[in-house]
């Protein structure tokens, strides 16, 4: 399973910080990453430089074999909440539609 991070021009991210994602996402979603080829994280800063209420997104796009993608997003007031709330998301989505079609996958 590849992950990606991106980053929007105004969202501050190292190069640790992405590795850091990267690895977290892997961890999370450790008991789908058969069913699933790619994830992208996209990072963005709704407000840009202005502050405010839940202006922190996170996007989440999972590809999964043989399926078209799937995507969730979540605001928040910080970046690691935005991206903590996308993953819940994702998983639950995964749950519902790897629980739902368990016939299609058993090898």
């Amino acid at each position: 399973m590849q992950v990606m991070v991106n980053s929007g021009k105004h969202v501050d991210t190292s190069m640790a910080f992405k590795t850091d994602i990267r690895s977290r996402v892997r961890d999370k979603l450790q008991r789908y990453e058969e069913h699933l080829t790619r994830v992208e994280i996209h990072l963005s800063d709704e407000n840009a430089l202005k502050s405010g209420p839940q202006d922190k997104r996170c996007k989440v796009e999972a590809r999964m074999k043989g399926r078209d993608p799937m995507s969730v997003s979540y605001d928040a007031c910080e970046l690691q909440q935005a991206i903590d709330g996308a993953m819940n998301k994702l998983t639950s989505v995964l749950e519902r539609n790897i629980g739902k079609n368990a016939k299609k996958w058993i090898h």
